[in-house]
C-alpha cells in the first residue's frame, strides 16, 4: 500500500511539472555526455601512452664530423669510443634498464633516409657523410629514461641523448587540456542541472503542500513525505544519465568502432567496452547529485 502510494505521488509530481522534468533530463543528458566524453578522452590518452611509450626508444647520437659540441672536439666518434659505449650498455648500471640496444651505422641511417624521403629533390644532395651513427635503446620502463641519459650524456663520442617520448608530449598536452576544458564545461552544466532539480522539487512541493500537510497531521514520517520528491529528481536525473550513456555508446560504435577504426588501424582506440565502464559511474553521479539536491531543497522549503 505504501509503495503504491509513493509511486502514485511520483507519477503525479512528474506530470504536474512535465516541462521542468524534461528540462532536468535534457540538461543532465548534455552535462553527463560531456563528463563521459572527458572520461573516454582520458582513457584514449592512456591507451596511446601505453602503446606509443612502449614503442619509443632512446636515441644516442654519436659525434659527426664538424660538430660544435665540446665532447666532439676530437671529431667523429671513433671505434674505441663506440666500444666504450657498448661496454656501458652492458654494465650492471644500465643493463637492467635496457630491453634491447641497437647500433645504426651511418650507411644504415642513409638507407633509411633515402627510403623515407624517396622522390624528394632536396634529399638528393644528402650523402652518407652527412648522416650520424647512433645507438637506439629500447628501455624496459620508458619512464626511467633519465638513468640512461645521465650515464651517457657528455661521454666522449656522444653528441646528444634524446628521448623520443618528447615527440608525443605536445600531442598529449593538447589532449589533456581538451579533457580539462570538457570537464569544466560539464561541471557548469551539472550546476545548471542541480539548480533545475532544486527548482523542480520546490515547485512540486509547493503544488502539493495541502497533501503533505495532511500527511503530517496523520503522523507520516519525514522520510515518507520526502521520498516521492526525492525519487522524482533521481528518476529524471537517472533518465538523463541513461540517455548520456546510450548516446556515448552509439557515438563510439558508429564514429570510432565502425568508421575511425577502419581508417586508423595503427593506434588503439576506445570501444564500447570503455563506455560500459563509464556509464554506471554517470548513472551513480546523476542519482546521488539529484538525491543530495532534493534533500537540501526539501529541508529548506518544507517544514517537516
Amino acid at each position: 500500500m505504501r509503495l503504491q502510494f509513493i509511486l502514485s505521488e511520483i507519477g503525479i509530481g512528474l506530470r504536474r511539472n512535465l516541462s521542468m522534468t524534461v528540462a532536468v533530463i535534457l540538461v543532465t543528458f548534455i552535462s553527463l555526455t560531456f563528463v563521459g566524453a572527458a572520461g573516454l578522452l582520458q582513457i584514449q590518452v592512456g591507451k596511446l601512452k601505453d602503446d606509443w611509450y612502449g614503442k619509443v626508444e632512446v636515441s644516442v647520437f654519436l659525434c659527426p664530423a664538424g660538430s660544435p659540441n665540446v665532447q666532439c672536439a676530437d671529431g667523429e666518434a671513433t671505434p674505441e669510443q663506440i666500444d666504450a659505449i657498448w661496454a656501458l650498455l652492458d654494465s650492471p648500471e644500465l643493463a637492467p634498464e635496457i630491453q634491447k640496444p641497437y647500433f645504426e651505422t651511418k650507411e644504415e641511417a642513409f638507407r633509411s633516409f633515402q627510403e623515407y624521403f624517396e622522390g624528394q629533390d632536396w634529399a638528393q644532395a644528402i650523402t652518407v657523410d652527412d648522416m650520424q651513427a647512433s645507438f637506439r635503446i629500447k628501455l624496459k620502463d620508458p619512464e626511467r629514461y633519465e638513468i640512461v641519459a645521465d650515464v651517457l650524456s657528455g661521454r666522449p663520442g656522444v653528441e646528444s641523448v634524446e628521448d623520443q617520448r618528447k615527440i608525443f608530449d605536445s600531442l598529449f598536452l593538447v589532449l589533456n587540456r581538451a579533457s580539462v576544458m570538457t570537464v569544466g564545461l560539464a561541471a557548469l552544466m551539472l550546476v545548471a542541472a542541480t539548480l533545475l532539480i532544486t527548482v523542480t522539487i520546490r515547485l512540486s512541493a509547493l503544488s502539493r503542500s495541502r497533501e503533505t500537510g495532511i500527511m503530517r497531521l496523520v503522523g507520516a514520517s519525514n522520510l515518507f513525505i520526502q521520498l516521492p520528491f526525492m525519487l522524482e529528481g533521481a528518476i529524471a536525473a537517472g533518465i538523463g544519465a541513461l540517455l548520456a550513456g546510450g548516446g556515448l555508446w552509439l557515438g563510439v560504435k558508429y564514429l570510432i568502432t565502425d568508421w575511425l577504426a577502419g581508417q586508423v588501424d595503427w593506434v588503439p582506440l576506445v570501444g564500447q567496452s570503455d563506455v560500459l565502464l563509464i556509464a554506471p559511474l554517470l548513472l551513480a553521479v546523476a542519482v546521488v547529485l539529484a538525491l543530495v539536491a532534493s534533500v537540501v531543497t526539501l529541508r529548506r522549503y518544507m517544514k517537516v
